[in-house]
């Protein structure tokens, strides 16, 4: 039986869920050094860049019916996109111990019950999310989401009418910023092929999910900013407690971080059956959300920058490649074991945006690194013969 085809509203929920995350409202956090003109024009290029990958990225997948990593066969062949199969499978396990532990530390300061206590209760409630299954959390997200987007409202609204923006210490510059909040749309390229090869209009669903997505993250971001500048703290229940949300603010914690941190779990399940089909994917989900909870409990996890850099040196010369095969080079690898041309180029793009990150540009590492390894991979592309094009 055919399953059912997600709408456009549906992709839009649910990527509108993962905008409203802390992690997003942290990232602004730590632009606050920048000052607001500064970190404002940094977020919105960052996102500007970021999702207008992710949405070319949606489109692959999409237009081919296929998960992310399956699609990243079109590239790298079929053994090769294991490779990132595993990748992704561990930055999603990572991003979901991050989450949870981000969560219960908030939770846990405006409801104070434990850390420990909210990272199971945030883990117990990610699983019963994947038990409901992304075909049917259309009205749990309608409710959710909506209750959210109203509470974040009034959280944005109360800090921005008590405070006066002051200056904020720190040395974090441009570039480093700039990578911090390109980074975040970025980690979300692995996942949202899982999404739009279900949808109905994939081609449409890639572009409001990345718009959608866009629009929240950038509005989570300059809260976060916003927060660091006028309290001069980035405890995320220390701001809410200010601003006088008490349960309500619980209640955006919780489940900001649930509606996120559910794609991560879900999509680790997708990949890990591009490496082992014969695995079950809600298994393997609620498997991914298990170890990010026992992450969360036993791993200390209060900075996540490193991480986010560490994503942007992966995918950002993985995506390029991609880009460059499917909407230029229209060639097609997927019969091939490995595409061993497209991985050394991958590798040189890693080592690329590593080196650039030390130089600190005002470009930063990532435009830099996916330009060269477009015109490294076109340059390669075109001189290669007997490569299998892509059906129109």
């Amino acid at each position: 039986m055919m399953q059912r085809q997600t709408t456009l509203t549906e992709n839009g929920l649910i990527w509108c869920g993962a905008g409203i995350s802390i992690a997003e409202i942290l990232t602004g956090t730590y632009l606050a050094s920048l000052g607001l003109m500064r970190g404002l024009a940094v977020i919105l290029i960052g996102h500007l860049v970021g999702c207008l990958l992710l949405f070319l990225a949606g489109v692959i997948g999409g237009q081919r019916r296929l998960s992310a990593m399956v699609a990243a066969q079109l590239s790298f062949g079929r053994q090769g996109s294991k490779l990132f199969a595993g990748l992704n499978v561990l930055q999603l396990v990572g991003w979901t111990g991050i989450m949870i532990y981000d969560g219960a530390v908030a939770a846990a300061g405006i409801w104070p019950i434990g850390r420990a206590s909210w990272a199971v209760v945030i883990g117990a409630l990610i699983i019963l999310w994947l038990l409901i299954g992304i075909r049917h959390l259309r009205w749990f997200n309608l409710v959710t989401i909506g209750i959210l987007l109203a509470l974040t409202a009034i959280l944005c609204g109360v800090i921005f009418a008590h405070h006066q923006v002051t200056p904020a210490s720190g040395h974090l510059t441009g570039a480093q910023g700039l990578e911090l909040v390109i980074a975040m749309p970025l980690s979300w390229l692995p996942l949202i092929s899982d999404y739009t090869s279900a949808a109905r209009r994939p081609v449409a669903a890639s572009g409001v999910s990345a718009l959608v997505y866009g629009v929240t993250s950038c509005w989570m971001a300059f809260i976060g900013l916003g927060a660091a500048l006028l309290t001069h703290d980035i405890n995320i229940a220390t701001i809410i407690l200010r601003a006088g949300l008490g349960s309500a603010g619980l209640l955006i914690v919780v489940f900001s971080t649930v509606t996120t941190t559910f794609m991560d779990a879900y999509s680790a399940g997708v990949s890990s059956r591009t490496i082992v089909p014969r695995w079950s994917g809600s298994g393997a989900a609620i498997v991914a959300t298990v170890l990010g909870t026992l992450g969360a409990l036993v791993l200390p996890m209060d900075n996540f920058s490193d991480f986010l850099y560490l994503i942007g040196s992966v995918f950002a010369p993985m995506v390029a490649i991609q880009l460059t095969d499917y909407f230029i080079l229209r060639v097609d690898h997927h019969r091939q074991p490995y595409a061993w041309g497209n991985l050394a180029i991958w590798l040189i793009g890693f080592i690329l945006y590593r080196w650039l990150m030390t130089l600190n540009w005002a470009l930063g590492s990532t435009i830099p690194t996916i330009l060269a390894v477009v015109l490294l991979t076109w340059f390669v592309g075109r001189e290669k013969s007997g490569d299998h094009h892509i059906n129109e």
